[in-house]
């Protein structure tokens, strides 16, 4: 994170991979010690100290597995189930910090926040 800072990196976007998934709390520690802003892939990451994430929701990610599971234990086959994608998506906000790490997060933004951590 450091050597990313040194080069220029304004911020970070953290990808969703279980490799970022296994270290959220290292993850958000690094960057905020850093001074370099970060969005994460889901609300867990903002949860856990990251300033701020937006993606589908793991909630209605699990739900529709859950539909399809049942689908195919019924019997369909799973090349004839339809591809869907997320149609849920969520935007945590961590006021916390931002707060730590200087930076002032504009109204409108935090008026489209599903969640603000305070």
């Amino acid at each position: 994170m450091a050597a990313a800072r040194k080069s220029g990196a304004d911020a970070l976007l953290v990808m969703a991979h279980p490799l970022t998934f296994s270290s959220v709390a290292l993850l958000a520690k690094l960057t905020t010690k850093n001074h370099l802003p970060a969005v994460y892939p889901f609300k867990e990451f903002a949860e856990s100290g990251g300033l701020m994430a937006y993606g589908a929701s793991n909630l209605g990610l699990h739900r529709r597995v859950a539909y399809y599971l049942d689908k195919i234990l019924k019997g369909a086959k799973p090349a004839d189930l339809p591809v869907e994608q997320p149609t849920k998506f969520e935007l945590v906000i961590n006021l916390k910090t931002a707060k730590e790490m200087g930076l002032t997060i504009p109204p409108n933004v935090l008026a489209r926040a599903d969640k603000v951590i305070r």
